[in-house]
């Protein structure tokens, strides 16, 4: 294809994308508040077309990557979507309805409430890593709160993009939900538009660009993004399991998951015990070799491989020792690349500065609690938190001085997927939440209600100021400031 045939392209995606956001404008405009039933029944033919696309859906994944797992696509980025649908079409009713709230005592017998009112026109912009489910999560929560919505999805993802778009629009007409991938060359233009709200999951750098994009248009933004997530195990818990659960955890999807385990803490008296439970949980799942095992995900592209392989090689030469879980050669074996456990990190290595988003596994050994803590409390943080223990008083301690996203307590992830409670970071790892009831909340408006009784005397409040009824209320409440000072 000629380049300016390239540009034509890209011209006329980014004109018709500026035309549906128009048009979704419009139809919300003539539809400010769709009822319950309308919007429930968006959910159920939501629902209904992800289990219908599932086969689709995880063999497009699977080709987007070079290799992913089938079950694995539909474990993850399938079945917490169809969750979060579920838990939405069987609350979204209660979600609705206006929230009652008292009045002050000194408007006592007056009404109040507070009425969630749709935003308008939501945008979405997903990553590569999960492009389903970080792409429907978000769809689920604006159709509750009864909103249009415009998803701008990977341009590492063309197949899955392709199925996203046939899928969403058998069940949505353009002007209530539109889907664009690839063709959008400059993600500015996405988020140039003047949505309502934005949802952005990905990089904290990235984030940072959505937000002075969006600042232009004073467009409020949810933002998931990430950090290193620490798993501390203490020594109440046994270190072959909380091997086996940290590994799993950076094992899936190769470890390109927001909230994977980034690094582990571990006593140092336990740290060769946690390194060889490591590589014998990971042949144990995925064999020695995994450059043929359809069950272990590939890197998704060689430019995020090779980013991998510069950390491993900066902190080698930095002085850390590289433990490959199973059998690789850098050279040949691909993009399949076995979970590497790296020790002996410091602070001047790469490995221990950035989010790793692969399959490395650094550990820190610590000799008591509060040095792991104090350790935790000095970077950024994290989107998740992974703590083991089974001492109550020890997790409450962990709890309490340690801030993050999310936990997971004695296992790694799980809190993510359990959609009766809200998903967001905190500081570096995002702001905002989604999922269940919160994520109603954000993509809606709180509109206070405030509704005089008809024979209430707010009059009496009015100028000239002064009156003996104004003296005895600001008495009654302020009572007397202090003469003494100046």
């Amino acid at each position: 294809m000629k380049l300016t045939d390239l540009n034509e392209i890209q011209r006329s995606s980014v004109t018709h994308m500026q035309n549906v956001f128009v048009q979704q404008r419009n139809a919300f405009d003539a539809t400010p508040y769709p009822e319950l039933a309308y919007r429930r029944d968006k959910l159920i033919k939501l629902r209904k077309q992800i289990i219908r696309y599932q086969d689709v859906i995880a063999k497009a994944i699977s080709q987007d990557f070079d290799s992913r797992s089938i079950e694995e696509s539909k474990l993850l980025d399938l079945l917490g979507s169809v969750l979060e649908a579920e838990h939405a079409i069987k609350h979204v009713q209660r979600w609705m309805r206006p929230s009652k709230r008292h009045a002050e005592l000194l408007f006592f017998s007056n009404k109040l409430h507070v009425q969630y009112q749709p935003k308008g026109v939501v945008g979405v912009i997903v990553p590569w890593n999960f492009p389903v489910y970080l792409a429907l999560g978000p769809l689920v929560a604006a159709l509750a709160a009864g909103n249009r919505v415009m998803i701008k999805l990977s341009e590492f993802t063309p197949a899955t993009n392709d199925v996203l778009r046939r899928m969403l629009k058998e069940i949505f007409d353009e002007d209530e939900v539109a889907v664009f991938g690839e063709e959008i060359a400059d993600p500015a233009q996405f988020t140039g538009l003047a949505f309502n709200h934005i949802v952005f999951t990905g990089s904290p750098a990235i984030g940072r660009v959505v937000m002075r994009s969006a600042s232009e248009n004073l467009t409020p933004v949810t933002l998931e993004l990430g950090g290193k997530s620490p798993a501390l195990v203490t020594r109440h818990y046994p270190i072959a399991d909380a091997a086996k659960r940290i590994l799993h955890g950076k094992a899936t999807n190769s470890g390109q998951i927001c909230v994977a385990p980034d690094y582990a803490l571990v006593p140092q008296e336990s740290v060769d015990q946690f390194v060889e439970e490591c590589k014998n949980t990971f042949i144990s799942m995925f064999g020695r070799d995994v450059s043929q095992n359809h069950d272990y995900t590939s890197i998704i592209n060689e430019r995020h491989l090779n980013r991998i392989r510069d950390i491993l090689a900066d902190a080698k030469a930095k002085g850390a020792k590289v433990i490959a879980c199973g059998d690789y050669n850098f050279a040949k074996d691909g993009r399949r690349m076995p979970v590497h456990i790296v020790l002996n990190c410091t602070q001047q290595m790469r490995i221990m500065k950035e989010e790793l988003f692969g399959p490395v596994l650094p550990i820190v050994s610590y000799n008591n609690l509060e040095d792991a803590i104090g350790y935790i409390q000095t970077d950024e943080r994290p989107l998740a938190l992974y703590a083991f223990s089974h001492d109550f008083a020890e997790l409450e301690h962990i709890l309490k001085y340690t801030h993050s996203g999310g936990v997971t307590i004695n296992d790694w992830g799980w809190h993510v997927v359990n959609h009766d409670a809200p998903f967001g970071g905190i500081g570096n790892s995002g702001m905002g939440t989604y999922h269940g009831h919160e994520g109603f909340r954000e993509l809606s408006h709180a509109k206070t209600v405030f509704t005089r009784h008809r024979f209430f005397p707010t009059q009496l409040f009015y100028a000239p100021y002064g009156s003996l009824i104004q003296k005895l209320t600001l008495g009654f409440f302020l009572k007397k400031g202090d003469p003494t000072l100046k």
